[in-house]
């Protein structure tokens, strides 16, 4: 009982902080810093259903993102609709998607289902980038100035930090639910063992393919509002793998599997990708792929269940040093 309590009251100091972060700190530099971080968490969380909770490592769910940021600005580019038109046509394409692909792919284990999703989005990243009518190499571009608020196109952070938060909680309010029913308990099973879970009746592709799916809408959303946000779009931007690496770092780092994991890992990740940026200037970009391999190495050697499990670990001990005290 008292678990429970202090965990909710957790959730409402951490729902309070997020929603005066940006009040509080009013400089454009932290409020671009807070977007890029609920962006951030926001692809983390998709990932996890699938790479966390399930057990299926995807290195390409850049394809999910990249389908979600092309089409709000295909469709404004060739027809001049709203780009918030174009968020619901891109979940169903990465759902259509996910199915595809998923019934080969997810026959496939361990590394070589990670394989496998990666040869699927660069296949994916090449062919946009040689076709016309997304704009090539050279992509595509939103509305320069809203016609309406319906265009999503605002001078201050403010308004999309406050949407992307919102989807944000959606979809933290979805794998809380999905966690705590059967279909839960089914993901957890399979990431245990595959073949144990099915010699208990678990229903192992199709419980795959739902989380893929799952997993697919909510990328495909943080691609439109990334694309809705920056205004343009382009394949290295939309399917370039480190989009990819990046879900996974920031799942992994935080605690891959729990609910909250996803949000310490952008909590960490991303100030210190902007501190990289800002110090460095054009050369921080490179240091980014220096930053994700050495994550990788630390969490893989250290701390394979991340901070957030490794905070759940050191805390007890904490905990009876203090009553110890």
């Amino acid at each position: 009982m008292k678990y429970l309590l202090s965990a909710r009251v957790g959730v409402c100091l951490l729902a309070a902080l997020l929603l005066l972060f940006p009040l509080v700190f009013s400089d454009p530099f932290y409020q671009d810093i807070a977007v890029a971080f609920t962006l951030a968490a926001i692809s983390a969380s998709a990932w996890n259903i699938v790479g966390g909770y399930a057990g299926q490592v995807s290195v390409g769910h850049s394809m999910f993102f990249g389908l979600g940021a092309y089409a709000p600005l295909l469709f404004y580019t060739l027809f001049g609709w709203p780009p918030l038109v174009g968020i619901p046509i891109g979940i169903l394409l990465s759902i259509a998607l996910a199915g595809l692909i998923g019934l080969p792919t997810l026959r496939l284990s361990g590394h070589y289902f990670s394989m496998a999703t990666i040869a699927v989005a660069e296949l994916i990243r090449i062919f946009f980038g040689t076709w016309a009518l997304v704009g090539g190499a050279i992509g595509l571009q939103g509305p320069a100035v809203a016609r309406g608020w319906w265009d999503l196109t605002f001078r201050s952070d403010l308004p999309y930090y406050y949407i992307f938060l919102a989807v944000l909680g959606l979809l933290l309010f979805v794998t809380y639910e999905v966690q705590r029913r059967r279909f839960g308990y089914y993901l957890r099973a399979i990431k245990a063992s595959e073949r144990a879970a099915r010699s208990l009746g678990v229903p192992v592709r199709l419980t795959k393919l739902k989380a893929l799916a799952l997993s697919a809408t909510f990328t495909s959303a943080a691609g439109s509002l990334y694309a809705i946000k920056t205004g343009f779009i382009d394949p290295d931007s939309g399917f370039g793998i480190l989009v990819s690496v990046q879900m996974l770092i920031v799942a992994a780092l935080g605690g891959a599997g729990t609910l909250f994991g996803p949000l310490v890992g952008a909590l960490i990740l991303v100030p210190l990708q902007t501190a990289a940026n800002t110090w460095f200037g054009g050369s921080g970009s490179g240091l980014t792929f220096i930053l994700y391999g050495g994550i990788i190495v630390l969490i893989a050697r250290f701390e394979p269940g991340g901070l957030f499990d490794f905070w759940r670990r050191l805390s007890p001990l904490i905990r009876r040093r203090v009553h110890a005290a």
